[in-house]
């Protein structure tokens, strides 16, 4: 669904709803009869059948005619209507469950005025309103319980249809697709060169199933070609809130906000500028090297580009109303995305990626904006090690998958946590390298002189106690002591 299209294209999609011989499990026409609670019903019924057929969008149009289709008016007015103090829409919109799209368009046709209203089909699960579902069976609105073939089918499609191959747009001609999509990018981070002529820029295209071809030569643009390559995603109402937020912080705390930007651009055609703006964000620290005096960020750009890949590539689209956000502060960086972890959060280092949107991941890769062999966690951590920082936090706040890079500290101003962690990550480490976490490669990954290898011994017996690592083999003399994670 497309905000702010031209009246001559909602114009002409009435026309062509009025071509139906009939009315159907997708489309509704009423003259005035506007009853807020019948239309909460009509949502939940035509979202749900639209799921079941296919569509990608259903309708309900007031001012024409039942029977004959014809333009006959109507006095419904969606933008006059509340529902005590509250307008008709927000007052849908509360209490339909889960939250999907809708727009209401009033027209001006043949001098007699029209009301669209535009559905967005249902996805993951079936549309309720005040805690009942609705289904279309032919022309009639009736309970979905009361047809559970009709309720088997439709959560076998929400199991079926992942969200990359849902449809944001239908119907679109060829310049339309164009004028929508960044095309040039899509070569670009190919390697390719621009195809001559619109017809094999467009199959190109249709061969990723970043579009689909439609009836009378027309185009649908899939969820996965618009999230990618959308020029601008507050073209796609659908997915305008999955653009990723920035925010910088001033201190350490979300008190006050000293800049915030929300990502305009498609996540393959605006993943470098992405990286950059945040870069630009991060505090810098200066370090002098033979005499000469250099800036550098505050986190190592690599582990900053593939956390922010792997925010964008496994969240779960089907939250609705969220979608991953950079936070930056003084002395950390959450990224956080919307969706609970796949993969138990201490086991990111070795576990084999999975992933919601294996369609989405598959191009990210081949652009090389991800890793395609699942080590973009072993990069983040071995950064953050060579560079001496406080080792990654992996969180799993309820509904969320958050990571959190830490500005440097020393290592005597590091708590317990911070210390355990570390040896955890760094067993992690070693050990999908086949090799071991010891007191001197700890004492490398901290930066600790031999002299000091007591405290270092101290650090592995609180990570032993701790439960996080153990020794790979017990009766091995204590000089030649080697720890696993506590999985191995």
């Amino acid at each position: 669904m497309i905000d702010d299209r031209p009246t001559e294209y909602l114009v002409g999609l009435v026309h062509e709803l009025r071509k139906l011989p009939v009315e159907t499990e997708w489309v509704e026409f009423k003259h005035n009869k506007a009853e807020p609670e019948e239309i909460g019903e009509y949502l939940s019924a035509l979202a749900n059948s639209a799921a079941l057929i296919g569509k990608s969008n259903a309708y309900l149009v007031w001012g024409v005619d039942n029977e004959t289709h014809n333009i006959i008016g109507t006095t419904f007015n969606p933008a006059a209507t509340k529902v005590g103090n509250e307008e008709l829409e927000s007052w849908l919109l509360r209490l339909l469950a889960p939250k999907i799209n809708f727009r209401f368009h009033t027209l001006e046709i043949e001098t007699r005025r029209v009301v669209l209203l535009e559905i967005s089909a249902a996805f993951r699960h079936p549309v309720r309103f005040e805690h009942q579902e609705f289904v279309r069976v032919g022309s009639y609105k009736k309970k979905l319980k009361d047809y559970p073939e009709k309720e088997r089918t439709l959560w076998r499609i929400f199991d079926h249809v992942p969200f990359e191959r849902g449809i944001t747009v239908e119907r679109v001609s060829s310049e339309e697709v164009l004028k929508l999509l960044d095309y040039p990018a899509y070569f670009e981070l190919l390697e390719l060169p621009l195809p001559d002529g619109r017809t094999a820029i467009l199959d190109a295209l249709a061969k990723d199933e970043l579009i689909q071809a439609c009836a009378a030569g027309d185009w649908s643009i899939t969820n996965l070609g618009a999230i990618l390559f959308a020029k601008k995603l507050d073209d796609f109402s659908k997915l305008r809130r999955k653009a990723i937020r920035v925010v910088h912080y001033k201190g350490r705390s979300r008190v006050e906000t000293l800049r915030e930007q929300v990502g305009a651009k498609g996540y393959a055609s605006g993943f470098n500028g992405l990286i950059q703006f945040i870069m630009a964000l991060v505090p810098t620290n200066e370090i002098i090297e033979q005499a000469l005096r250099r800036t550098v960020p505050m986190f190592p750009e690599l582990a900053v580009r593939e956390l922010v890949a792997n925010a964008l590539i496994h969240q779960d689209f089907f939250v609705t109303g969220v979608g991953s956000m950079v936070e930056i502060f003084d002395d950390r960086m959450e990224i956080t995305n919307p969706g609970e972890p796949l993969v138990d959060t201490r086991r990111f280092v070795d576990t084999p990626p999975k992933s919601r949107n294996e369609a989405l991941a598959s191009l990210m890769r081949r652009f090389r904006i991800c890793e395609e062999r699942g080590s973009g966690i072993d990069k983040v951590v071995d950064q953050v090690e060579f560079f001496q920082l406080p080792a990654p936090c992996f969180e799993a706040p309820e509904g969320h998958t958050r990571v959190v890079l830490f500005a440097y500290k020393p290592l005597n101003a590091m708590d317990r946590a911070d210390r355990i962690r570390a040896c955890y990550l760094h067993a992690c480490l070693k050990w999908v390298m086949r090799d071991y976490l010891t007191n001197a490669s700890l004492r490398r990954r901290f930066g600790i002189e031999e002299k000091n290898k007591a405290a270092v011994s101290r650090y592995i017996h609180e990570a032993v106690e701790d439960g996080a690592i153990k020794p790979f083999d017990k009766e091995a003399p204590k000089k030649l002591m080697k720890y696993v994670p506590f999985w191995a």
